[in-house]
């Protein structure tokens, strides 16, 4: 079943893309026709692209990894950071810090200092701190959650971006290419999609654009994060009867490991009481033969 329709494009204005003379020429074979001035997306291709993409970001999402939300434009980063919070996925809606990704240890240290601070208010030496140094900490704390809140849980390098505008978020796109970290993006006309793997043409400038493609790769990925629950689910239900199995298997072996031995024991027995017998009657011969 086709996660969006042709119709759900068209009403959300995907096929809008930008003033023909701002046009990227690698962008071609995803531009349908110029209508007054301005490049038509082909949403057949869209359709296609989009399928792709949600299908590679959940087989990511279902191996147990995390994907990266990038979107600084106005138009799109309060809805994409309500769609990754809602699947608690990391994501980067104020600014794009150089070396975030190729610096990242650098990036997990602002982290680190902001939990530090958060200590600090809880155990009480903030209030033993002077008035001054109380509001530097805080607006440092401020400073640090706006720009780095999203990513506050990554531990380590997202397995995957995904993009609102490439052209705005070039810096992401190269540090990924440098990392090999696969890249998702909605690409308008006035951008060049041969660096991003899972290219959507897309208008990437409309709201209602914006959240009908990011809404299908939310989708996929709560399908990705159910798919990996249930897996884990069986394996452990699999777990559990094989413990049970090993548990229950020495009581019934005892009593035949019991019966073996007493199998052996009186095989014994038998064989030395026909061996005492066949002396017996060895001897017997013998005495007659004396007694004569």
């Amino acid at each position: 079943m086709a996660r969006t329709t042709y119709q759900d494009l068209l009403d959300a204005g995907v096929h809008f893309g930008h003033l023909t003379r701002k046009w990227d020429p690698k962008m071609s074979q995803y531009i349908f026709m110029e209508r007054n001035g301005i490049h038509i997306i082909d949403l057949n291709k869209t359709l296609t692209k989009v399928e792709e993409a949600a299908a590679a970001i959940k087989q990511i999402v279902k191996s147990g990894r995390k994907v990266l939300f990038v979107a600084t434009k106005k138009q799109a980063k309060d809805i994409v950071a309500e769609y990754a919070k809602g699947v608690n996925m990391p994501f980067i809606t104020e600014r794009w810090l150089g070396g975030m990704l190729t610096n990242f240890a650098t990036v997990r240290k602002s982290i680190k200092k902001m939990s530090n601070i958060d200590k600090l208010t809880k155990d009480g030496t903030y209030a033993n701190l002077s008035k001054k140094e109380r509001l530097m900490i805080q607006r440092e704390r401020i400073k640090l959650e706006t720009l780095l809140g999203g990513i506050s849980d990554l531990n380590r390098l997202p397995a995957a971006l995904f993009l609102i505008d490439v052209k705005k978020e070039h810096i992401a796109v190269s540090e990924a290419l440098k990392l090999n970290i696969p890249t998702f993006a909605m690409v308008d006309t006035n951008s060049d999609p041969s660096n991003i793997d899972f290219p959507i043409p897309a208008n990437d400038d409309a709201t209602k654009s914006i959240s009908l493609i990011t809404g299908i790769i939310i989708q996929a990925i709560v399908e990705g994060l159910e798919e990996r629950k249930r897996e884990k689910e069986d394996e452990a239900e699999k777990e559990a009867a094989v413990a049970k199995a090993k548990a229950d298997a020495p009581e019934v072996a005892a009593p035949v490991a019991d019966r073996s031995a007493q199998g052996e024991g009186g095989k014994r027995a038998r064989k030395s009481a026909v061996e005492a017998d066949a002396a017996v009657a060895d001897e017997t011969p013998a005495a007659e033969k004396t007694e004569e």
